[in-house]
């Protein structure tokens, strides 16, 4: 007999909901058992059916949504971003609950590999007298800024490298999303750059960060699920 489907439920049904959507119709292991455009909607019946959430909503329903999925023993794979300045009363929401969650700025896994190595750079250049800098640019229609992966590197690059980054960032027309560190000095510059030419590379990895938070309990990164 074959495993039963991952049954999905998708919190947020904008670009990347929907994008979520289309690649687990191809995967065949993934199930959509709901879609849900706001926290009220979590008391339908799909949220009982489904083994993991993924969330792409909004920044300031990130607490109510978790809180809710938790108390009904559903893991959550937290996507959104701009929400992290209250991650200590959410990480306590579920400290309670035998659930899994994963949170990821950015679950492309280029853009993982990208954060190791810009870690290490920073520690072979910023503490030689190279001054590190970062940019990002998105579409238009992204919301928070810098980004949350912008932030991410920023705060790497801060500890590996023990100096202060300046971020700067740009909205325009469709960009999925560049992120460029780069690292300055007298002499000579090193530049690090990710770019994404869409965004199916995020919902991927969304998808496989379902999977495998499934059954885990506890809070993680996309360190802990690629081992980094």
């Amino acid at each position: 007999m074959s495993e039963q489907p991952l049954r999905v439920l998708l919190v947020g049904y904008g670009r990347m909901g929907r994008l979520v959507e289309q690649l687990a119709g191809a995967d065949g292991e993934v199930e959509i058992v709901g879609r849900l455009t706001s926290v009220t909607s979590l008391e339908t019946h799909a949220v009982t059916e489904a083994d993991v959430a993924i969330d792409f909503s909004t920044a300031s329903a990130v607490p109510g949504n978790v809180a809710v999925l938790a108390a009904r023993g559903t893991s959550v794979v937290i996507g959104t971003t701009g929400w992290q300045d209250r991650e200590r009363e959410v990480r306590a929401t579920v400290s309670d609950f035998p659930i899994g969650v994963l949170v990821a700025p950015n679950f492309a896994i280029g853009v993982n590999a990208f954060f190791a190595i810009a870690e290490r750079a920073a520690s072979l250049l910023a503490t030689r007298g190279f001054a590190p800098y970062i940019h990002e640019a998105h579409h238009s229609g992204k919301k928070d800024a810098p980004s949350g992966t912008a932030l991410m590197l920023q705060s790497l690059v801060v500890e590996a490298g023990g100096q202060t980054v300046d971020v700067s960032s740009t909205r325009a027309g469709s960009i999925p999303g560049t992120h460029t560190v780069g690292f300055d000095a007298l002499a000579e510059t090193v530049t690090l750059t990710h770019a994404a030419r869409d965004r199916t590379a995020f919902a991927r990895g969304a998808l496989e960060a379902a999977k495998w938070i499934k059954g885990r309990h506890g809070w993680f990164t996309m360190r802990d699920m690629l081992g980094i």
